[in-house]
């Protein structure tokens, strides 16, 4: 796998985890909001590595006061995404210092 295409993964992995922390936001605004559907993030491998996310409704049960949001759950969602958004961010970096080594080789 080229450096590029590990720094594209990586990419696409904290594109993921913030549309993960949009729904996440979402969830948590509209936490008290009467018939509000929680928003359930999808996380895809793609055959090349890279991550797709997917945000859709969810079809849990509705709780007694009209939302079926659980903050707790929302929470861990959170905590969950931030993690793995800089496990991506490193590997970017990890790609970049890779690059800047090539180039730094190359000029001498």
């Amino acid at each position: 796998m080229s450096i590029s295409a590990v720094m594209n993964n990586a990419v696409s992995g904290m594109q993921a985890q913030t549309q993960r922390v949009s729904a996440t936001a979402a969830n948590i605004a509209n936490a008290l909001t009467p018939d509000y559907n929680r928003l359930a993030t999808d996380l895809t491998t793609l055959p090349s590595g890279s991550v797709r996310a997917s945000v859709s409704p969810s079809t849990n049960a509705t709780f007694a006061d009209g939302s079926n949001v659980d903050l707790g759950t929302e929470m861990l969602d959170m905590i969950g995404a931030k993690i793995e958004f800089q496990a991506n961010a490193s590997a970017f970096e990890a790609g970049a210092d890779m690059w800047d080594m090539l180039l730094s080789i190359k000029r001498d």
